[in-house]
């Protein structure tokens, strides 16, 4: 995952100015917020949390494709 140098933030300055965290979501979608000098939390716009909690019907229909075809011998034994 990439992260934009301008949206981290330290755990303290988010818990002393969350305001300033929130507007920099809605500028850049998402922030990082760490603690001890490791990413902790990830800020992200409800809306988008939304649209990536569920997976278009293409990526289902190739990941099943994928996954039939590695498993191709195994259905025709279940299938007898």
């Amino acid at each position: 995952m990439k992260i934009d140098t301008n949206a981290i933030f330290s755990i303290t300055e988010a818990n002393q100015n969350f305001s300033k965290v929130a507007r920099k979501v809605d500028e850049l979608g998402s922030v990082v917020i760490m603690k001890n000098n490791a990413p902790r939390y990830l800020v992200i716009d409800f809306s988008k949390a939304e649209a990536d909690a569920e997976a278009p019907d293409e990526d289902v229909l190739a990941i099943s494709q994928k996954l039939i075809e590695e498993n191709r011998e195994a259905y025709e034994v279940l299938a007898q």
